[in-house]
């Protein structure tokens, strides 16, 4: 029964830290979405822009998450490890899913829309929250 119950509260930390970064990811996404009206003339942002500037994004949200909340939600160095690899996929796939979804409701992408750039997004705010984490 003990066992049970661990492995329901991990995957409840885990789900939990998977929470945190959707939210703030889509926040992020909603700042982009406001900061990129479109401008007439404008060229589009270009890939070697673009992805360091979301590195840059995810790292900062992820600093803004451990002063909101300095204790990681999973204790277990196993189970930290195993976030810093599967919330970044699992954020990367929601973010490409409300991309999709904007797209069939005819509203403009951001590159956050896109599984790629939610991926390095969550990717960095992860490893921040992995590193500097308590």
């Amino acid at each position: 029964m003990e066992i049970l119950v661990g492995l329901v509260w991990s995957v409840v930390e885990f789900f939990a830290e998977l929470l945190l970064q959707l939210v703030i990811e889509v926040l992020a996404e909603a700042g982009v979405r406001v900061a990129r009206r479109p401008v007439a003339g404008s060229a589009p942002v270009r890939a070697w822009l673009a992805v360091p500037g979301y590195l840059v994004l995810g790292a900062l949200a992820g600093a803004l998450s451990l002063w909101l909340f300095p204790q990681l939600f999973i204790p277990s160095q196993v189970g930290r490890i195993a976030c810093l690899l599967l919330v970044p996929v699992a954020s990367g796939a929601a973010m490409a899913a409300l991309g999709a979804w904007r797209m069939r409701h005819a509203q403009g992408l951001v590159g956050l829309d896109r599984f790629a750039y939610g991926f390095l997004f969550a990717l960095a705010m992860s490893g921040v929250r992995y590193a500097f984490g308590r």
